[in-house]
């Protein structure tokens, strides 16, 4: 069985190696990565992990459609002999980690935990900043362990998921959180389930991005979202530019909707022996420690130099004097839910 993973990054390449070990331990048998406008080194790392074998690595140096870089090159994957090969595909960044709890947390065991099912969505766990300051060279899933709880009722991005999907030919394209462009004569046998294991309805085959509300999704599987990282890193993030929406600067708005510290999440470090083995045998590559190195060096003094310009140092100074996002209670979100629609409902 052939499980893809479908990354698109730039500027990463210090967090590239956890990554990529972590998902092989998970399961993952095959890796296209696609980078683009890269001043760390990245697509040279990737040049030489798939000379080694490890992934298949494409430039994604444009012209880009309309719907922005990460939308072009997963149009351009689904052409991709990789991914017509492929019998399961998931789309990730490489702030996403997929973490099972089943079985020896692995995709295999994921499969069988849920046997009928022709898709699975990974809900997000939103891991936060843990009041991390500077940037350091240790792995994102150690360093970052507090996150949002179970039960979340606001932001509604918490809700969102990436889906794991057999690749029948329901779905004709790869998505940034789901399969696209389906075979309507084929939706009738999807089965799409969630990380809590239940069935879900017609809708979710056809448009939903996110999971319902207040309940857990979580018992077999989850997606640990480390979209904030140090307030360095977060910089950093402003300066590269989103995935999906290059052209709009990351501001704290972005950063109060993802910094919940409430819970801690340790589970994803029942992988960590077999992603520390995967990971020492990648790094025995003299050539990709120093690959490695030479990015750590360079997102320091990224860093640096961006203090030294409007608006770069300002985030830093408001990031500084934010503090955690606090839970809202169903009464709020409630609340905030009937204010939402009055609004769309006002004519103007």
């Amino acid at each position: 069985m052939r499980i893809l993973a479908v990354l698109t990054v730039r500027n990463e390449a210090a967090f590239l190696l956890e990554w990529l070990a972590h998902h092989r331990a998970v399961g993952f048998t095959d890796f296209l990565v696609f980078s683009n406008d890269c001043q760390d080194g990245t697509d040279t790392m990737l040049d030489h992990l798939a000379a080694m074998g490890q992934l298949t690595h494409i430039r994604n140096d444009g012209p880009y459609h309309k719907g922005g870089i990460q939308f072009t090159a997963l149009n351009d994957a689904s052409k991709m002999d990789i991914v017509k090969q492929a019998d399961w595909i998931l789309a990730l960044d490489i702030d996403e980690f997929v973490n099972i709890h089943v079985g020896d947390h692995t995709i295999s065991a994921l499969l069988a935990a849920l046997p009928d099912a022709t898709a699975i969505t990974l809900t997000w766990r939103l891991f936060g900043n843990n009041d991390a300051v500077r940037y350091s060279d240790t792995p994102v899933t150690e360093t970052f362990t507090h996150c949002a709880p179970v039960i979340m009722f606001w932001p509604w991005r918490s809700a969102m998921f990436k889906t794991l999907y057999r690749n029948d030919g329901t779905y004709r394209k790869i998505g940034v959180h789901r399969p696209r462009s389906p075979d309507s004569d084929r939706l009738t046998q999807a089965r799409w389930f969630d990380g809590q294991g239940r069935e879900l309805e017609e809708q979710f085959k056809k448009r939903r991005l996110f999971s319902s509300y207040g309940r857990p999704n979580y018992q077999l599987v989850q997606l640990n979202h480390y979209a904030l990282g140090s307030m360095e890193s977060y910089v950093l993030k402003a300066d590269r530019g989103r995935a999906v929406h290059s052209d709009h600067i990351l501001g704290v708005d972005y950063w109060v909707e993802r910094n919940f510290n409430t819970d801690t999440d340790e589970s994803i470090h029942d992988i960590a022996p077999q992603r520390s083995e995967i990971l020492k045998e990648i790094c025995d590559d003299a050539d990709i420690m120093t690959l490695h190195n030479q990015a750590v060096d360079w997102r320091k003094s990224r860093f640096q130099t961006l203090m030294k310009e409007e608006p770069f140092r300002a985030l830093f100074a408001r990031l500084l004097m934010t503090p955690p996002s606090r839970l809202v209670s169903l009464k709020d979100a409630r609340s905030l839910s009937s204010h939402a629609r009055s609004g769309k409902n006002q004519t103007h």
